[in-house]
């Protein structure tokens, strides 16, 4: 019994490129930056075993992912790449909380923070490669249950 964790990647991955609105998507924290385009990128933020949705030889587990979408601030028309980022920001979003189940492969996204941090974005700016990024990074929490079993 454990995660099913290429599939999890899979389906967040699906999801950022079924939007169309990314030039590049990646499945990792980036160690160079991205084109001038609008681009996506995902990683696992953090593991954590959750009681309240374990059986009674499982755990389950509360994966908090992170998306952080950018776009480089040399972008033009300027007045619009708040508008870009956070667009695409609120369409990802709305997507993780109306695909509840994750296509199945979890127990529910915990939009509302029920075992911890709700589903949230913060916005900030990045530099990175000399390259100045606007940017929102997603906090998408996963509630799997029944993922790890628990030796009695």
């Amino acid at each position: 019994m454990s995660l099913d964790v290429a599939s999890i990647f899979d389906q967040v991955e699906s999801h950022l490129h079924r939007t169309g609105l990314f030039d590049q998507v990646g499945m990792h924290e980036p160690k160079s930056a991205p084109g001038n385009g609008l681009s996506a990128e995902a990683w696992v933020e953090q593991i954590t075993a959750v009681a309240a949705v374990s059986g009674l030889s499982t755990a389950g587990v509360r994966l908090e992912m992170n998306i952080r979408v950018r776009k480089n601030m040399l972008s033009e028309p300027q007045d619009e790449i708040d508008v870009v980022v956070l667009g695409a920001v609120d369409l990802l979003m709305n997507n993780f909380a109306g695909d509840f189940e994750l296509d199945g492969e979890v127990m529910h996204v915990d939009v509302l923070g029920a075992y911890g941090t709700p589903l949230n974005a913060r916005a900030t700016y990045i530099e990175q490669d000399k390259r100045m990024y606007r940017a929102m990074t997603i906090s998408l929490p996963l509630i799997i249950d029944n993922a790890w079993a628990e030796v009695a």
